[in-house]
């Protein structure tokens, strides 16, 4: 089921890698390949990262032998994030049409997920967060209207930008999986901008909504030990509780961040100031 793993690494052995080695470790760059469900499994606090781009075929996910269980959500969540065209998203018999930035969460104990596009011209892009699930919670479609907005910085530091959360406990409930997504202003460049780290949460990005000759200059790695990963249109990128992230595009861009670990407190953080990094 997996097209890849990803395993676990120290920072220390980070401030020797290569960029090669960086971008092998930490960035996916293949999630959305036409009518062929992308997995990758990540011991990064176990989440599971998908990407299926809906032309002609249909995607489900069901079979759980790749997690160990008889059922793939047996024992997991699931946030699945249209980033193309109207698509569905069918949950057991209940059938979600789901438009550009909707997410739709699927509780534990669910038996199938279905993806499908409702127009192969412009195909439905599904992404995928998937992380161990200790309760069930009802599965539910959360549109973009119905997202909380919540805007941040200002256009003198270049970093003016609207988090919307979808899941969350503001909106809509989870057991552990958090999901969002992000857009700086017209004329701002900068995300999550000044940085911080969450020792008790993982993350995971897609950077998306870019023209293909933008990129993201993705900024990660212990506060000491700054390192970057160039990231382009729909690629992923990992971002370990260790790690500080933020990024600047070249051109406009957005993204969506999924985290779990150990709570939801959405501002359990350290702040690290700009005039600390190295």
């Amino acid at each position: 089921m997996f097209e890849d793993t990803r395993y676990s690494v120290s920072p220390k052995d980070v401030r020797g890698y290569s960029n090669e080695r960086l971008r092998e470790e930490f960035l996916i760059d293949n999630l959305f390949v036409a009518d062929k469900l992308q997995m990758v499994y990540t011991h990064v606090d176990r989440m599971i990262i998908g990407g299926f781009l809906a032309v002609d075929g249909e995607a489900e996910i069901a079979d759980g032998a790749a997690v160990g269980t008889p059922g793939f959500f047996d024992a997991r969540e699931m946030g699945i994030v249209n980033l193309g065209g109207t698509g569905t998203v069918t949950v057991d018999e209940t059938v979600y049409t789901v438009e550009h930035r909707d997410i739709v969460y699927v509780g534990r104990d669910t038996k199938s997920v279905r993806l499908a596009s409702e127009n192969a011209a412009a195909p439905a892009a599904f992404y995928m967060n998937s992380v161990p699930a200790g309760y069930a919670v009802p599965s539910a479609l959360i549109r973009q209207a119905d997202s909380k907005p919540v805007t941040m910085g200002d256009e003198a530091h270049a970093n003016k930008r609207t988090l919307r959360m979808y899941i969350h406990p503001e909106v809509s409930p989870s057991c552990l999986l958090l999901m969002g997504i992000t857009e700086p202003a017209p004329g701002s460049i900068w995300n999550t901008e000044p940085p911080h780290v969450h020792e008790r949460r993982m993350e995971a990005y897609v950077y998306f909504n870019m023209a293909p000759e933008d990129r993201v200059m993705h900024f990660m790695g212990e506060p000491k030990q700054v390192r970057n990963i160039v990231v382009a249109d729909r690629q992923a990128i990992l971002s370990p509780a260790w790690s500080i992230h933020m990024g600047a595009g070249t051109g406009p861009y957005c993204f969506v961040w999924g985290m779990t670990g150990e709570n939801k407190a959405y501002n359990d953080v350290t702040p690290v100031a700009v005039k600390d990094l190295l």
